[in-house]
């Protein structure tokens, strides 16, 4: 018997696939970086995965549909900033597909430039590594070059299609 060569027709629509995705919980991110004008963008992602310790290295992916898809490709550097568990609104404010994302958000800029939410649980610098395009998506490794966290906080996690606040006792 001969090793497949490609994967199989799926066996599943689009809808059973994405709600089968919606069974893994994850936390929350706000992807971040300015343009090469200096206007900040930035978005919400729960695609953030780490990959190596040494180097530091974690993904994340963005639709090739995405109005920031450019940016985030040429650029130098982001920001991935894991979301605390009392900054719903901000992830639904950097999710709408319209508006104002970074009025009344309080950011300070990292060491290279990219914005850092305040209030954050954790921020990670990242140099633009590199990207790789699969599917729908384009997966971005992030080289980290600084990063800090806020021992203590509780994290707003994302599962079923629903923000949690609470961690289980």
């Amino acid at each position: 018997m001969s090793p497949a060569t490609r994967a199989a027709a799926p066996s599943f629509d689009a809808l059973e696939f994405r709600a089968a995705l919606g069974t893994f919980a994850t936390g929350v991110t706000i992807v971040s970086a300015r343009r090469p004008d200096g206007t900040l963008i930035g978005l919400t992602a729960n695609s953030f995965n780490s990959v190596s310790l040494d180097p530091p290295l974690v993904l994340w992916s963005l639709s090739l549909r995405s109005a920031s898809l450019a940016a985030f490709r040429s650029g130098t550097h982001y920001a991935i900033n894991v979301l605390a568990a009392d900054q719903q609104a901000l992830a639904l404010r950097f999710a709408a597909p319209v508006g104002e994302r970074w009025q009344g958000t309080a950011w300070h800029p990292g060491v290279a430039g990219a914005p850092l939410i305040d209030g954050a649980l954790a921020h990670f610098e990242c140099f633009n590594r590199s990207r790789y395009d699969e599917g729908d998506h384009v997966i971005f490794v992030g080289e980290v070059e600084h990063c800090d966290r806020r021992p203590g906080a509780t994290p707003l996690l994302f599962h079923g299609g629903r923000f949690y606040t609470e961690l289980p006792e």
